[in-house]
């Protein structure tokens, strides 16, 4: 029997931690075929010397793929694509995918994003997709070396819901033997949304106004605008039929509110450190195109996108 292939595309920092975990196991079990396709330096450095992660839970630091791979051209047969890629490159990366999996592989997208599920369906339509969110604080040290710091990584992965009765139970058995914290569930959208909810709302503030999310939660002006966007947001998920807390604002503030008072955000420091590649269209993107799609006016996403575009 044929082992089933998995490749990892991109080896930043979630895809070198998971992809990490998942090959370390199997360079042991030898039950898969595990390849990595990385570009440039990082393709370099982990050819020479493997993929390094430096986390509390690995002291063996260094893995082997099967595999490594410069082109997605150059994959043959994968069962299965963990796509582990900026979100601004999903739509190339998933045209280069569709010329070279099969009918069966199954492809699960590693970003967190409200929209990431559509967003692939529209290039890909007929392949089973799982819609997952993460928890992991992970980045790039240096090319081909990923660190990782604070508690283990989280999945929460969910079902197709267009191919719902699809065989996905060796894809977590794969999550399982390599002991990844995985929640595996018929509807991970509402999880999927909880976290957008968070990471938009403060995303987008923190990045007008170069602040922390501890001064999203205590300026009046700026947890006025984290408000809004949520309600803007929240009349969006209901008209998907996507289910929610009741008192979601209220439970993202008390959620927000646990961080230390000065942790950044991610799109924060891009814009301000002036990173062409961000964000925004990830947050605010997906939140003016669903309004168009669903004719839901958004008005004050709009007005701090625009705000956040001028800088």
């Amino acid at each position: 029997m044929n082992k089933k292939h998995i490749v990892v595309v991109g080896l930043g920092g979630v895809g070198g931690y998971f992809g990490f975990k998942i090959n370390q196991v199997n360079e042991t079990l030898e039950k898969y075929t595990v390849s990595f396709v990385a570009r440039g330096e990082t393709y370099d450095k982990v050819k020479e010397n493997g993929l390094i992660l430096l986390s509390p839970e690995h002291p063996n630091n260094q893995t082997h793929p099967n595999h490594i791979e410069q082109n997605i051209s150059d994959i043959r047969n994968p069962d299965l694509v963990l796509i582990c890629v900026k979100e601004y490159d999903l739509e190339n990366v998933c045209r280069q995918l569709a010329e070279v999996i099969n009918e069966n592989t199954v492809l699960l997208p590693m970003m967190n994003g409200a929209d990431i599920y559509d967003r692939i369906k529209k290039v890909i339509p007929d392949h089973t997709i799982l819609p997952t969110c993460l928890y992991v604080a992970s980045h790039i040290k240096e090319r081909g070396t990923v660190e990782h710091k604070g508690k283990a990584g989280k999945m929460i992965v969910g079902r197709d819901p267009e191919h719902f009765s699809s065989d996905v139970e060796w894809v977590t058995d794969l999550l399982q033997e390599s002991n990844i914290d995985f929640d595996f569930k018929d509807n991970s959208l509402s999880a999927i949304w909880t976290k957008f909810f968070f990471i938009a709302s403060f995303g987008l503030v923190t990045a007008k106004h170069n602040s922390s999310i501890g001064t999203v939660c205590t300026n009046e002006e700026q947890k006025y605008e984290a408000t809004e966007i949520m309600k803007e947001l929240k009349l969006i998920a209901d008209k998907k039929e996507i289910h929610l807390q009741e008192d979601i604002i209220a439970n993202t503030f008390e959620k927000a509110a646990t961080f230390p008072f000065e942790t950044p955000t991610s799109l924060q420091l891009d814009i301000h450190s002036g990173k062409k590649d961000n964000e925004l269209e990830l947050f605010a993107g997906a939140i003016l195109n669903y309004g168009r799609e669903l004719h839901i006016e958004t008005p004050f996403t709009r007005k701090i996108y625009d705000q956040i575009k001028e800088k």
